[in-house]
């Protein structure tokens, strides 16, 4: 039997376990409401430079916020996944989770990744209650992104030496309407911060 076959047999014979001190409870002690800040975007979008200025406007004002992103996963627990689709399927099931376990703690989870399918953005979407779930459109143009090319992919991508690069030979299916839609040319990281903790009222 192939070890992949051991966690299907498993999951038939798991409980879920109801804990005393629930998620309201921890929001309380926090005295915030738990959120997902879903950032998505093409690769080099800014995605996670915005999501840093949001983290540190929210620990300023003593809110417990976290960031998710998507490279730092990659080097631990999606260490095993490339980018075939189903991969990338993968890898947003397993942060998805992970950002609802965090929400569940209290805290304000900001998410940055591509997550190019829409599907699975729904289906990181319905594991929250209603009004958790922000979907942030992070929308920087294909030839920005390519131009700013910050860790060398583009370059490699259009080369051919990458494979299944979203927006070069993979697909991104952009939002069709996020809570929060920013336009990012001509603007700045830490005014779009600005601007999501307003629209959110977080502060």
């Amino acid at each position: 039997m192939a070890p992949i076959d051991y966690p299907l047999l498993r999951s038939d014979n798991t409980v879920w376990q109801h804990l005393i001190v629930d998620r309201k409870t921890r929001a309380e002690l926090k005295s915030q409401r738990p959120r997902i800040l879903w950032f998505t975007g093409l690769s080099g979008a800014g995605k996670t430079t915005i999501a840093n200025h949001v983290d540190k406007l929210l620990q300023a004002a003593g809110k417990h916020a976290f960031v998710l992103d998507g490279d730092n996963l990659r080097h631990g627990l999606n260490q095993d996944l490339a980018f075939s689709v189903a991969d990338r399927i993968e890898n947003i099931r397993r942060t998805a989770h992970v950002a609802k376990l965090m929400s569940d703690a209290g805290l304000i989870v900001l998410v940055c990744l591509i997550s190019p399918y829409l599907q699975e953005r729904l289906m990181a979407r319905d594991l929250m209650e209603p009004g958790e779930f922000v979907e942030i459109f992070v929308d920087t143009p294909l030839d920005i992104c390519a131009k700013r090319d910050p860790k060398g992919l583009y370059k490699k991508a259009y080369a051919g030496e990458i494979r299944n690069f979203t927006g070069v030979d993979d697909i991104y299916e952009p939002p069709t309407s996020p809570e929060i839609h920013l336009r990012t040319p001509g603007t700045n990281p830490v005014d779009l911060a600005q601007q999501i903790v307003a629209h959110l009222e977080l502060l």
